[in-house]
This record gives C-alpha cells, sequence and structure tokens, in this order.
C-alpha cells in the first residue's frame, strides 16, 4: 500500500513546505507550519470551468465608462451593529467576526437574525450546536417565534445545495473552522479546508447578492484562526473584545471596504443577550466624589465616534534598580518615550519612580491624542495635586516637546461640551476660532512647558 505524502502547511500565510521547520520561509512566522494531506491532483485533461460572478460574462472596460450600480445597505436592527459596518449590510458583501470562545458573537448574530427575519430571508447554519441548542438559546433570548430558517450542517457542497432553493439574502455560517468540503481529504480547521470552504462560500455570496456572515475562532495571540488569506478574501473583518472580567463588550472593524475601520460598536451582556450601549463614554468615565490626583479625562476618536476615557497614572517611589513601567491601555513603549520627554522638556525627573498608567474599563487606546493625558496624569500623581473637575486635555507630544495637533479637534470639543466639561487644554493648531465651544474654555497650547503651567 502506498504511504500518503503529507506537507506542512503555514497558518500564517498558507504556504507549502516538504518538511517541518520552526520559521515559514516565505512569511517568516514561527511554530505556524502544521501537518497537512494535499488535495488529490485532478485528472489529467479535465477542463477548468470559468469563474463567473453573476449572468453577464467577464470583459475589459474603460474606468471612467464604468456606472456604478447603487447598492442599498439592508440595516442590521441593531444600530451599534450598523455603525460599525458603515450603515448596514451590503449586498453580496462578505464579513468575517472573530472573537474569545462565549464572548457572545453567537449570541450577537442570533439576535441580529431574529430582528432582520421578519423582513428578509435569511439562513443560519450552526456547524458547533444541533437545532436544539440553537432553539434553547432563542428563547433565552426571547426570540424563539422568529421566521428564521434554521440548519446544522458541515459540509459546505450541501449548505450550498440546501441554500440555493431558499434563496437567502443574509447567510450566516458558524463558525468556517467547523465546514469541510468533500474534495479535499484534510481535516476540518486545517489550512486547506478553512481556505477552500472560504472561497467556496463568497462566491456563492458575490454570485447571488447574498451578504454573507462567517464567525471565526481566535487563537491564543488574539487573531482570526486559519490562513492569513481569509482576511484577504472577505470584505469586512470584524472583532469582537471584552476584558475578562467585564460585561461590557466591544466590536471593532479593522478592516471595511464599504465603511470606516476602526469604527466601534458598545454592547453589554445580561441575561437576557447583548444590550446596545448608546453612550459609551459613560461607562468609561469613574464618577468620582472629589477631584482625586492622577486623573484625567481625554478625548479618543474611534473611526467616526468621539468617545470621553479617563486616563488614571500612578507614581510611587520603586523599590527596584529597574523602576517599572506599566502601560494598561496606552502603548507601554510610549510611555517609556512620553516620561523622557517629560524629563527632557518638563524638567520632571522620574528616574526612581514606578509608573503605573490605565484606562478605565479596560479600554484600549492605541492613538498618539491620548500623549497630553497621560503625561499630565503623571504628573498630576507625582506631585499629589487633582488636575481640576470638568477639565478635558487631548494633543500629540512629539520628541522636541511640541503639542501636536490630532484629527477630529472639533468633534472631540463638541463630544467634550455635550457632557457639561468647561475646560478644555488642546493644541494650538486645534484650537477653534471662536475661542469656545458652548461653555467650553479653550487653553491652546504649543508646547509641553504650556501645559504643565496651564495645570499649576
Amino acid at each position: 500500500m502506498a504511504k500518503n505524502r503529507t506537507v506542512f502547511v503555514c497558518e500564517s500565510c498558507g504556504a507549502t513546505h516538504p518538511k517541518w521547520s520552526g520559521q515559514c520561509a516565505d512569511c517568516g512566522a514561527w511554530n505556524t507550519l502544521v501537518e497537512s494531506v494535499p488535495a488529490a491532483p485532478s485528472k489529467p485533461g479535465g477542463a477548468v470551468p470559468p469563474v463567473r460572478f453573476g449572468d453577464t460574462a467577464p470583459r475589459v472596460e474603460k474606468l471612467n465608462a464604468i456606472r456604478p450600480r447603487e447598492q442599498p445597505r439592508t440595516p442590521t436592527g441593531l444600530s451599534e451593529l450598523d455603525r460599525v459596518l458603515g450603515g448596514g449590510l451590503v449586498p453580496g458583501s462578505a464579513i468575517l467576526i472573530g472573537g474569545d470562545p462565549g464572548i457572545g458573537k453567537s449570541t450577537l448574530l442570533l439576535q441580529m437574525l431574529a430582528q432582520m427575519s421578519a423582513d428578509i430571508p435569511a439562513l443560519y447554519d450552526t456547524g458547533e450546536e444541533s437545532l436544539e441548542q440553537v432553539h434553547l438559546r432563542a428563547q433565552r433570548l426571547g426570540v424563539a417565534d422568529a421566521d428564521l430558517s434554521v440548519l446544522a450542517e458541515t459540509c459546505v457542497e450541501r449548505i450550498l445545495a440546501l441554500a440555493k432553493p431558499q434563496a437567502p439574502r443574509l447567510l450566516v455560517v458558524d463558525s468556517i473552522q467547523t465546514v469541510f468540503s468533500q474534495a479535499l481529504t484534510s481535516a476540518p480547521g486545517s489550512v486547506s479546508q478553512v481556505r477552500e470552504c472560504a472561497s467556496m462560500l463568497v462566491r456563492f455570496a458575490k454570485a447571488t447578492g447574498t451578504a454573507l456572515i462567517l464567525v471565526g475562532h481566535v487563537t491564543k495571540e488574539g487573531t482570526i484562526a486559519g490562513p492569513r488569506v481569509l482576511e484577504h478574501m472577505v470584505d469586512t473583518v470584524l472583532y469582537f473584545e471584552a476584558e475578562a472580567s467585564s460585561r461590557f463588550r466591544v466590536i471593532r472593524a479593522v478592516k471595511n471596504r464599504f465603511g470606516a475601520v476602526n469604527e466601534l460598536g458598545v454592547f453589554a451582556m445580561s441575561a437576557t443577550g447583548l444590550k446596545q450601549v448608546t453612550n459609551p463614554s459613560a461607562i468609561f468615565l469613574s464618577r468620582h466624589e472629589q477631584a482625586v490626583a492622577g486623573s484625567a479625562v481625554m478625548v479618543t476618536r474611534e473611526g467616526s465616534r468621539p468617545m470621553l476615557v479617563e486616563v488614571q497614572a500612578l507614581v510611587d517611589g520603586s523599590q527596584l534598580h529597574n523602576p517599572r513601567r506599566v502601560a494598561l491601555g496606552p502603548d507601554s513603549q510610549r510611555l517609556a518615550m512620553l516620561l523622557a520627554v517629560l524629563h527632557r522638556h518638563g524638567g520632571i525627573a522620574l528616574g526612581d519612580q514606578d509608573v503605573f498608567v490605565n484606562v478605565v474599563g479596560g479600554m484600549r487606546v492605541s492613538e498618539t491624542a491620548a500623549d497630553l493625558a497621560v503625561v499630565l496624569a503623571t504628573l498630576s500623581s507625582f506631585r499629589d495635586r487633582p488636575l481640576g473637575e470638568r477639565l478635558i486635555i487631548f494633543g500629540e507630544i512629539g520628541l522636541a516637546g511640541e503639542i501636536r495637533p490630532v484629527p477630529g479637534g472639533e468633534e472631540r470639543l463638541a463630544e467634550a461640551a455635550k457632557h457639561g466639561f468647561t475646560r478644555a487644554i488642546v493644541p494650538k493648531a486645534n484650537a477653534p476660532r471662536a475661542g469656545r465651544i458652548g461653555k467650553l474654555e479653550i487653553v491652546p497650547v504649543s508646547r509641553l512647558p504650556d501645559a504643565i503651567e496651564a495645570v499649576q
């Protein structure tokens, strides 16, 4: 009996190698090669069918002669999800959503499908649960009476065969790692199976105008499992995020061909499902009875939404030879850089102090607009002097000590004024010409010493 030949496939880029090695020679990723059985070669002389989307044959056209068709969006019934998607579902689009186990992916999709099934035909295929389990979850969510078609199947050929006569306008496959194709001999969840099944589902969505949502597992690093090419095949990639002890869930768009990236939607998990949080600024702000040292409120911008978050800092004498620099929310490397700028251009030496910085609510702030708030909160904790109530701060700090402007300055200030803040320390280039927005007094600063003087 002939021995089955095996190859090793990179889970990151999908490259094939004849033997295992610690690093992929194509993409450079470490420990990503997994053993796989290659697909049987096609018979010689077999014709390759042309790939077509729709009824029209492909043809070459001039760019200036193309007249795009209107792409009406279908609302999902959840305004926070619509915001992340860019206004709703686009016909023929493919969406990939990933998140940790138990974070609420299936719950969110079942709630969405229950609302949309009243207006459009929808099909929910589950490869991880039985139909009875889906019904029990629907009862808990209060949507068991929804006119929704449900399927429990893992073979992609049978899924497409059953979906075609149903003609759904929305198809959800939960999850792509459980689906397999009969044309391949590898196990479900392997690189080749995930890539081929996703390709077949995306082709079906493009050809029929069906909106497709794929649920993906995530690895321990937080990325979607399977080949990285999976994210390139779809139109939109969403990530579900949450802190381990928090009931709040954040859904973020990291790729979107039909809307803004880094758009943010906030939900709260309850006993009856996910509830929308229409005012997320309220959950990321602590309500202190009196002003406390080491606390600064800034306006971050996630996609098109300005949002207020509280940055807290704690500075304490270190008992170690190398004082600690811990940042939960901002980038740790950037925190070390900002402390060096504070020493050089602000005259504040913290070389013998432990510095801890945290963003309330487990929020991750990656934009540079948090620089000024981090530095002033650290200075406030070091001096044990509160910055004052109803003060808003944002701005980027350069290595030369200059305060640089950030995008969307007026929208940030308008959001702060709406929440009752009365004073703002902002980059000079972000200050409005009128000098005020509502009752908000604007203090423009151009150098780090100016910002330090403004809070003394």
